[in-house]
Formats: structure tokens, sequence, C-alpha cells
């Protein structure tokens, strides 16, 4: 998590650039099923940042409404954008609108633009958004799951467990709380800040989301942290990570799944044999079916 020039140039393999302003095009789009239906850069903000920007990939041939699935991309909370990780997941972001779910994958601000909890704002921002709009699109406002990866997987973590703790300072004004996660997907999220190597450090990503050392304000860390939001009322959690994760620890999981069976949450955790922080490795056929079948018990 500390090696921030790391990720970013181990991302790029994944990326295509994108040129400035809201362009339609999109580098991922021919990885979903033939007939997917893309809505693309849409600004849930109503304001002109790139970063509060959105697409959705509606599933092929709908009828009625559609489950959705909320995508939320990693990169330490400093790089990335809503492409990333769509890249290496091709075959479960895949399935998952060809088995009928929307998609939605969205854009946030990086900690060196605002600390927290501005992230966790705008993804709850973009969630209003889609509900305030799903008879536009289509979407069961019933059947929201969240699914994140690594700094994502952190935030789609605060969202699942935060919700029901109606906290005032995660929400923009004006903001639809009138949403519940049914379900959480957490691949490789942190889950407590204090636990990372780099928490004495004010320039470790940790530290530059929070805008000081964990360790010197253990007050902001806890605040920004998932394991200080489980009750009895969280969703459930399918929490998948890699077994040689160096970038973030297994044991991030390994305390949030405990944490969850202490509170009587159903989940599941999966530590993916050799594989590191995140990658291909994700995609694979047993990883996918645990996937598919978590949403279709919460959603379908």
């Amino acid at each position: 998590m500390n090696k921030i020039k790391n990720i970013a140039a181990t991302i790029v393999l994944f990326l295509t650039v994108i040129g400035p302003g809201f362009s339609q095009s999109n580098p991922v789009i021919d990885l979903f099923p033939k007939g997917t239906v893309l809505h693309g850069n849409i600004n849930y903000n109503n304001d002109t940042l790139q970063k509060h920007l959105l697409d959705i990939y509606m599933p092929p041939n709908v009828k009625g409404k559609v489950p959705l699935v909320v995508f939320v991309h990693g990169g330490g909370w400093l790089v990335n954008d809503k492409y990333a990780d769509i890249g290496y997941m091709k075959k479960t972001v895949a399935e998952v609108v060809g088995q009928g779910y929307a998609l939605a994958s969205i854009d946030y601000r990086f900690a060196t633009q605002a600390i927290f909890p501005a992230q966790i704002q705008d993804c709850n921002r973009a969630v209003s958004f889609l509900v305030d709009h799903a008879d536009k699109f289509g979407f069961d406002t019933e059947r929201i799951a969240v699914m994140g990866f690594s700094a994502g997987g952190h935030l789609a973590s605060m969202m699942g467990l935060s919700k029901n703790n109606d906290i005032p300072d995660f929400f923009m004004r004006n903001s639809n709380k009138s949403f519940q996660f049914k379900a959480v997907v957490d691949f490789y999220g942190p889950a407590e800040l204090l636990l990372f190597p780099g928490a004495n450090d004010p320039k470790s990503p940790e530290g530059l989301l929070i805008g000081a050392a964990p360790l010197d304000r253990p007050d902001l860390a806890k605040t920004a942290s998932p394991t200080n939001y489980v009750d009895k009322n969280d969703p459930p959690f399918l929490i998948i990570h890699g077994e040689k994760d160096d970038m973030v620890s297994p044991r991030q999981s390994q305390l949030l799944s405990s944490w969850l069976t202490v509170k009587g949450v159903e989940n599941e955790l999966i530590i993916a044999k050799d594989a590191p922080h995140f990658g291909e490795m994700f995609d694979v056929d047993d990883i996918r079916t645990k996937v598919m079948d978590f949403l279709q018990k919460h959603l379908k």
C-alpha cells in the first residue's frame, strides 16, 4: 500500500488513457456481452468534476427492472478511474451483466484532491443518483449490491457497513438516502487503517487519505476504518483476498470477517492461494462462481 509508484506502474497495464473532457469513448465496453447498453460518463453530482462521473452497463434484452451492482475501483485512493479493475476482471463483469444485472462503475475524488470522508460522500452520492434515476434506467432499488477492489473494497465495505448508521458526514447535502445494500463483495480491501505498516507515515496512502499519520490521529483512522461500523444489521459479505498480497495484508480481510462473525453477520472469506494484491488470478472460475452464487442468493 505504501508503494504508490509500483501500484500506478502496474495498473497502467490495465488502463487506456482517456483524453480530457467528458468523452463518450469507453475502453472496456467490448469486454461486455454483445448488446450491452452503455450509458457513459454521466455526472452524478450535477457539476463539472471529472471524478464525479459514472458508467452504466445494462444487460441486453432487459425485461422489467433489474438488480444493480455498484462497482468501485481501486488504486490506493490516489490513482485509477472507473475502467480500472474491469480489465483484469473481464470474465466476471461480463458474467454479471450477462446474467441480467446492471453494473454501474463510479469515479470518486482522490485523497490528493480531498481527504476522507470525500471519497465515501462521492460513492454514496453516486448511489443516490442511481436510485433517483432508477425508473429511467430500469433498476430495482430493492436489489442493490456493491463490489469494490482494494481501496474500492475499503469504500464498498464502508458503504455497506455504515449505511444503517446514518452518518450525516458520509452524505452530501440533499442526497437521497432511501436505499439499502443487500450484499457487499469486497476484494482485498483495507479494513483497519492502523494495521498498515505505514500507519506512522503521513505520506502513506492511508495517511494521505485522512490527512495525517493514522497512529498520530487514531480518531480519524477509526472513522475511516470499516471495522468501526460492523453491527448485527449489516448486509452479508463475500470477502476475497490474495494469500501473497504484499500491499494489503490478508489480515485486513481476516479481521473484518472475524468482526462480522462476532456480530452475527453472514460472511464468507476466501483466501486465494498464491494470489498477489490484484490480477487475473481473481477472475478464475472458482472465484467467479462464488461471486455469482452470492449475488444470485441475495439479489435475485
